[in-house]
């Protein structure tokens, strides 16, 4: 198993992911770090996890990140990852990162979905 990488900093409209910064928003799965085309909570839809759905069992819950202000994430999305049997956690993106390190660190099965600010 790969150590999967930290996330060193964020803001400034991206992330500094294992010492590399990545402008934009970021998808981390399979402890690999990605462009995720998503710039705000209100763009969200279920076809933005379609990686997480591909992965099946391999993603345990998904920690959303969204964005300044933790917020709901909207229905259809939250309706599309429970019928997917992926666990949704949501949070600012600050709070998500520093939860990522912590909870990746541990070994579980998450994908990090994190919207820049």
């Amino acid at each position: 198993m790969r150590q999967p990488p930290s996330i060193d900093a964020w803001g400034g409209g991206g992330f500094r992911v294992a010492g590399v910064w990545r402008p934009g928003s970021l998808l981390i799965l399979d402890d690999q770090p990605r462009d995720w085309a998503v710039s705000a909570l209100s763009d969200l839809t279920p076809e933005a996890f379609a990686e997480v759905f591909a992965a099946g069992g391999a993603v345990e819950f998904v920690l959303l990140g969204t964005g300044l202000n933790n917020a709901l994430p909207p229905r259809p999305v939250r309706d599309a990852l429970k019928a997917a049997g992926v666990g949704l956690e949501f949070m600012s993106t600050e709070a998500a990162a520093r939860t990522y390190n912590v909870l990746a660190s541990e070994g579980r099965r998450l994908a990090a979905a994190l919207i820049a600010v």
